[in-house]
């Protein structure tokens, strides 16, 4: 009985040392090479994690875009002043913008491109494109790369410059400008305000191909830095045909009947100004009490970082002197 007892117990000892051989080379096969299928799951897992780190998903009023999350090859056909204020990174831009002079210097060697020249934006191979709602191909243009849309006016220009923030992952530094910014502005609004009156007025006028124009408080040319972040008043006249539609056209006759203590002029250099040698424009009190602080067209057509601090230092010298 010993023998038929010692005898399966053996055997049973040596099936176990056999599988618990057989289970350390597996072990150790599995630490230095996968099974193909293992390898496959391991490639498709670091594909994953690299996609989810390289991309995010942007909430654009068009919906959900997955965008880079550091983009490098930007194509700006909207909101181009603000990409650059951020320090993005372009490689095509819109003429407007390639043509102000407050940018021109910072898009040197940056393609000036249109939304219909799609085989030029092809070969700038971008990997972020941002346009306006109207431009053209925009579908086409989704097919070359992320594309972002916005439409002009439906954000207010510091939410604006805040989404551009956010869709270039630099919400943080887009914040700290519009709080430092508005901080500025509204203390400059205090200064203005104490020195030449709590009630006074003020009318954005622009002079483009001999025609008059008068701007509401959101139509840059510095409209939104005196209207709403210093808090500037604005003529009754203006209230009424301005502020709704943005802007209004003027003939000359009637533009004492617009003019407020103080005038902005926008102007062009390079424009016909022989309007303003006229009686009507002399004989305006803001203008006979030396009222009038002119800025350039060209370079305050924009509500982004850049032009708005341009602006505002011309107002503060405009306004204050050196009080």
């Amino acid at each position: 009985m010993k023998k038929s007892f010692i005898a399966p117990l053996i055997l049973l000892l040596l099936m176990t040392l056999v599988s618990a051989c057989g289970n350390k080379a597996n072990n150790n096969n599995a630490g230095t090479s996968a099974s193909p299928s293992a390898s496959a799951s391991s490639t498709a897992s670091a594909s994953s994690s690299a996609d989810a780190s390289g991309t995010v998903a942007y909430e654009s009023e068009t919906g959900t875009v997955q965008v880079p999350a550091a983009p490098k090859r930007i194509i700006a056909l909207n909101s181009a002043p603000n990409v650059i204020s951020l320090g993005g990174t372009l490689v095509g831009v819109d003429e407007w913008t390639a043509g102000n002079p407050l940018f021109k210097d910072k898009v040197q060697g940056v393609a000036v491109v249109t939304a219909e020249n799609l085989e030029k934006i092809i070969e700038l191979n971008p990997d972020l494109i941002i346009v306006g709602s109207t431009e053209k191909n925009i579908d086409k243009l989704k097919e070359i790369a992320p594309t972002v849309v916005y439409t002009w006016g439906k954000l207010d220009y510091l939410k604006q410059h805040l989404e551009i923030g956010k869709l270039l992952n630099k919400e943080q530094e887009a914040q700290a400008w519009i709080d430092d910014f508005s901080k500025r502005a509204a203390d400059a609004g205090t200064e203005i305000k104490a020195k030449v009156g709590a009630d006074v007025t003020v009318t954005v006028f622009e002079l483009f191909d001999k025609q008059f124009y008068v701007f509401g408080n959101a139509w840059a040319r510095g409209t939104e830095i005196v209207y709403q972040a210093m808090g500037l008043g604005m003529p009754e006249k203006v209230k009424k045909d301005a502020l709704g539609p943005g802007y209004y056209t003027l003939s000359n006759e009637v533009l004492p009947e617009y003019a407020g203590d103080y005038i902005i002029l926008s102007r062009s250099a390079t424009g016909d100004n022989a309007v303003l040698k006229t009686e009507t424009w002399k004989n305006i009190p803001a203008v006979k009490a030396g009222h009038v602080i002119e800025i350039d067209t060209e370079a305050s057509s924009y509500s982004d970082p850049t032009t708005l601090d341009y602006l505002l230092n011309i107002f503060k010298e405009g306004f204050l002197g050196n009080a």
